[in-house]
């Protein structure tokens, strides 16, 4: 890498921490501007994925969608924007399309937050009423993540509907 290539990079990563700091502050529109900066001077499959999670939030879904993809082209390991999908198409009614997008992020080698697929792979089965696959993915979300509250809520909800 020569030293050019290794100053764009290391801006790059700056602009991509900066915009992660407006996106938690609910900045959206300079989240996705900083994260644009940082693609057009070295893409990432984090920095697609990251844009794509700040259009989620927006509720711009296909948006989300399509940067997934790019961040998948980039880096087919990288678990995140597998999950990102699938969470889009559950929030756009497609559960049924979700399920293979949230199994690929179970399965991806480079992922940390594993408890977030089966969390909304739990949603899915809970919508199609399959209520031992919703039980199950709760639980491998709280194998996953002992004090992810999310899961713990909907396990608890859904065992007190089905008493």
């Amino acid at each position: 890498m020569n030293e050019d290539e290794l100053e764009r990079r290391e801006q790059a990563l700056l602009y991509l921490l900066e915009g992660e700091t407006h996106q938690m502050r609910g900045e959206f529109g300079r989240a996705i501007a900083l994260y644009m900066k940082s693609i057009a001077l070295y893409p990432t499959a984090k920095a697609h994925t990251w844009l794509g999670w700040t259009y989620s939030m927006m509720g711009r879904f296909q948006d989300s969608i399509d940067e997934c993809h790019k961040a998948i082209r980039l880096d087919a390991d990288f678990g995140n924007p597998y999950n990102d999908i699938g969470a889009c198409l559950i929030q756009l009614g497609e559960y049924d399309a979700a399920i293979p997008w949230l199994e690929k992020a179970i399965e991806a080698p480079d992922y940390e937050a594993r408890c977030h697929p089966h969390m909304n792979l739990g949603r899915v089965w809970e919508q199609r009423l399959e209520w031992d696959k919703a039980i199950e993915s709760y639980k491998r979300a709280l194998y996953e993540s002992p004090d992810y509250e999310p899961a713990f809520v909907a396990l608890r909800k859904l065992r007190a509907k089905l008493n």
